[in-house]
């Protein structure tokens, strides 16, 4: 028998209570208790990326994360991506150059394009790889992931929106 603990978690400026245990990961939480299933369950083992969101601006695999040490940090997940009904840089590059096959790894790959380009906003082809090197795409070669990354830190730079 396990004793649970009510939380209070801050995902996508939003407050939301939680009763978890000491092992429930925020991956768990995210998905099954407050319903936000843009973050993917990959691996369960931090390898893929699938689940990765932004704990206090800083991209985290939230399958390794244990939802109870989140309590005092802000996670972001990609359905916080937008704001205000505008898609984020990373989500407009994204669409644009048509950088997704199946899907899966996507929002992961977006969430840890969009911590890497808040530390650089005019990455290399190299640099960018180097950005998303923890994050898998079984679907893709990664060219067009690499482009609208890059695309994504253009946008983000200029604030330019493409249209």
């Amino acid at each position: 028998m396990s004793s649970t603990l009510s939380i209070s978690l801050s995902v996508n400026g939003e407050m939301h209570q939680a009763l978890v245990s000491g092992r429930d990961t925020l991956l768990t939480v995210l998905r099954d208790q407050l319903h936000l299933t843009g973050t993917k369950r990959g691996c369960n083992q931090g390898v893929c990326g699938a689940c990765t969101v932004l704990v206090n601006g800083t991209a985290f695999r939230s399958c390794l994360s244990i939802a109870a040490l989140c309590e005092k940090s802000e996670i972001t997940t990609v359905e916080g991506l937008n704001k205000n009904g505008e898609m984020a840089p990373v989500q407009l590059a994204f669409a644009k150059l048509g950088a997704v096959q199946c899907g899966f790894c996507t929002s992961g790959m977006m969430m840890a394009a969009h911590a890497f380009l808040a530390e650089n906003t005019n990455p290399t082809v190299e640099e960018t790889q180097i950005g998303l090197s923890g994050n898998l795409c079984r679907c893709s070669g990664y060219k067009k992931i690499i482009d609208a990354v890059i695309e994504a830190g253009r946008l983000t730079s200029t604030g330019e929106t493409l249209r």
